[in-house]
C-alpha cells in the first residue's frame, strides 16, 4: 500500500509571556501511514536546545479545537478570536503558545480528509491480523 504524505508550510506567531509575538513558519504534516495523527514541525531556532521540534497529536483534536477548547496532556487547541486558533504545547520546560490563522488550519484539515476520510482510517494490516487472531477463539 502506498502512503500519501501532505505538508503545508504556514505562518504562525509565537506568543510570549510579555505580550510579544514572534513570526515563525511551521509545517503541518499528515501521512496516510499514520491516519489518526497530524504533526506540527518547527524550525531549530525556535527551540531551547537548537534542534528541530515535531509535535504529533490526534487529527480529531485539531478538528475539535478549531471549534471549541480541546485537549488534555501536552497539546491544547482552542479558538483565539474570530480568525485565529491557538495551539498550546505543554512540556517540562513550560508552555509555548502558537497562534495560527484558522483558515490555514481548516484548509490543511480538508486536504487530509481528501486523503483519508474521518471514520475511514484503516489500522495497519498487521494490527488487523493480530486482532483477528486474538478474537478468532472468542
Amino acid at each position: 500500500m502506498r502512503h500519501v504524505t501532505l505538508e503545508q508550510p504556514t505562518s504562525a506567531r509565537l506568543l510570549a509571556d510579555d505580550d510579544q509575538e514572534l513570526a515563525v513558519t511551521a509545517t503541518l504534516r499528515y501521512s496516510s501511514g499514520d491516519p489518526f495523527a497530524v504533526q506540527l514541525l518547527f524550525p531549530a531556532w525556535i527551540s531551547l536546545d537548537g534542534k528541530k521540534v515535531t509535535w504529533t497529536f490526534a487529527r480529531a483534536l485539531l478538528e475539535e479545537g478549531l471549534a471549541t477548547p480541546a485537549g488534555m496532556g501536552n497539546v491544547h487547541i482552542r479558538p483565539y478570536g474570530p480568525a485565529h486558533t491557538a495551539v498550546e504545547f505543554h512540556s517540562p520546560e513550560g508552555i509555548a503558545m502558537i497562534r495560527f490563522d484558522t483558515v490555514a488550519l481548516h484548509h490543511f484539515l480538508r486536504r487530509t480528509y481528501r486523503v483519508t476520510e474521518p471514520g475511514r482510517e484503516a489500522l495497519e494490516p498487521s494490527l488487523d491480523r493480530g486482532l483477528a487472531s486474538l478474537l478468532d477463539g472468542a
